[in-house]
């Protein structure tokens, strides 16, 4: 599997392309990694050379070519079935699904006011109070989902998507000091000690700052 290629957008500010990657880190499959800087000239133009519909991130295997978070990540689940990605059991994975669409789809607020910027503090900026309904309806998720884990600090117990698709608002929460409760710091903590989000933070650093982030 080592013809597994994923494009992403800078990994200071891309959430979309973070959860992806840390579906991928987890399965332990040998993987690269391929930047494309956002809000340069040619970003577009790079994005469209490996990717026809100009999104990041986009998974290159072989002849196959995957875009869009949520589809490159049940791509990865098929591709590694051993890394179980989504519970096993029928009713959990229906609920892991459920939340994953909803924050696939939801909570624009948040990502207007709260843009994703790993290394950054910004405590007390953008605390909306449409944004902090969408932070309070997250939290509800995650109290939710660890009330019924079967042990393990994820939301289904052990990593899951679910926990690739909430990380990038995990990162959000700690950037504009978004008030938690004990679920849901030592939900925070728990991603951030994932060894593959670590490696994401440690290349974030060595990115240019982008001007307006």
């Amino acid at each position: 599997m080592s013809d597994l290629l994923l494009y992403v957008g800078n990994k200071r500010y891309s959430s979309w392309s973070l959860r992806p990657y840390l579906a991928l880190a987890h399965t332990g499959a040998p993987f690269r990694t391929e930047v494309i800087q956002l809000d340069r000239p040619d970003t577009r133009s790079s994005i469209l050379a490996v990717n026809p519909a100009g999104r990041v991130p986009a998974l290159r295997h072989g002849e196959v070519l995957v875009h869009d978070s949520l589809a490159i990540c049940e791509y990865v689940a098929e591709l590694f079935p051993a890394a179980n990605l989504w519970p096993a059991d029928r009713a959990r994975r229906a609920q892991a699904r459920a939340v994953v669409a909803e924050m696939h789809s939801g909570f624009a607020a948040l990502r207007s006011s709260m843009s994703m910027d790993l290394l950054g503090a910004k405590p007390g900026v953008g605390h909306s109070t449409d944004a902090l309904a969408d932070a309070a309806r997250i939290q509800d998720i995650w109290r939710q989902a660890r009330a019924r884990a079967d042990g393990g600090p994820f939301l289904f117990g052990h990593f899951t998507i679910a926990d690739a698709f909430f990380a990038p608002v995990a990162t959000r929460f700690t950037t504009y000091s978004v008030p938690l409760d004990d679920v849901g710091q030592a939900y925070v903590d728990a991603l951030a000690a994932l060894p593959g989000f670590q490696a994401w933070r440690d290349d974030a650093r060595h990115e240019p700052e982008l001007p307006g982030h």
